[in-house]
């Protein structure tokens, strides 16, 4: 956007801002921090600007180490987006994650409309322990679709139409990221965070043809997402079909675990196979 700061005009305080993004992904994520290094940059930057900022409002409200009550919780949540609005609108904030992130968001027109749904899905965190359809769908997109959203601004660099043709398969790859969290992380959730993220689903008896309805549609839209990926740039295609498949993996885990395990156990991809994983989605960005 014109009149804006772009990377190449950084100062040395926006590129402390943004390192800091890049220890929080590095400490808090593994897989989508493996799958990030395969960005091109700027992508690189700007996706762990949006990840740091969205990771931080996370523990915000799940961090349960920290004495906060929930009244507390919200104050904090609160201010953290009164801070997003500011930083978008006038490009600084004393808060590094949050100046990150805005610099990112001006240049790429990620505004209100994809940041306030994020945290009504966070703030809804404080208030609502069981979900029902309507509600899963609603916290779905605000806690993950708009984040792919978020992402695809930063990849198409305000290709409008590109983005428009790609934003329903960005929604349907973070759904279903968030839905194999959801799933893997059942019981933890509930025990730890009294949360019950998916419908319909009895945390205290899972039943195999459960855990695979959940499975059903998550795999039905990782098939939609995978559709899309030759459309997207280089620069971020291999990262976003690493992505895909570590998760594919997870479901395929999952779908081949017993549901009474999947509540006693966190299924993961061993480094091993997430290096295989990675390795095919290098060779494939180039096809």
């Amino acid at each position: 956007m014109a009149g804006r700061k772009t990377q190449a005009q950084a100062s040395l305080y926006d590129d402390v801002a943004r390192s800091s993004s890049a220890v929080i992904i590095d400490r808090y994520s593994t897989s989508f921090g493996w799958a990030t290094r395969l960005l091109s940059e700027p992508e690189r930057t700007h996706v762990r600007c949006i990840y740091a900022l969205v990771r931080v409002a996370d523990e915000l409200v799940d961090d349960d180490r920290q004495p906060w009550d929930p009244s507390t919780r919200a104050t904090m949540l609160d201010g953290l987006q009164a801070d997003v609005h500011r930083a978008v609108e006038t490009g600084c904030s004393a808060n590094l994650v949050v100046h990150a992130f805005a610099l990112t968001a001006r240049e790429f027109g990620i505004g209100r409309d994809l940041i306030d749904p994020f945290f009504d899905s966070m703030r809804a965190d404080l208030s609502v322990a069981e979900h029902t359809t309507e509600s899963h769908a609603r916290y779905l997109y605000g806690s993950a679709e708009v984040v792919g959203l978020m992402c695809l601004r930063v990849f198409v660099a305000g290709d409008d139409a590109r983005y428009d043709s790609l934003a329903p398969a960005a929604r349907r790859l973070g759904a279903a990221f968030q839905n194999v969290n959801f799933l893997r992380d059942l019981a933890q959730d509930k025990n730890d965070l009294g949360r019950t993220y998916l419908a319909g689903v009895d945390v205290e008896h899972l039943t195999e043809s459960e855990k695979n309805r959940v499975l059903d549609d998550i795999d039905a839209d990782l098939a939609a997402a995978a559709r899309a990926i030759p459309a997207l740039p280089r620069s971020s295609r291999r990262a976003v079909a690493a992505a895909h498949g570590l998760f594919e993996e997870l479901s395929r885990r999952l779908r081949s675990t017993p549901a009474r395990e999947v509540l006693t156990t966190r299924v993961r991809v061993p480094n091993p196979v997430k290096a295989k994983i990675i390795a095919r989605s290098m060779m494939g960005a180039h096809q």
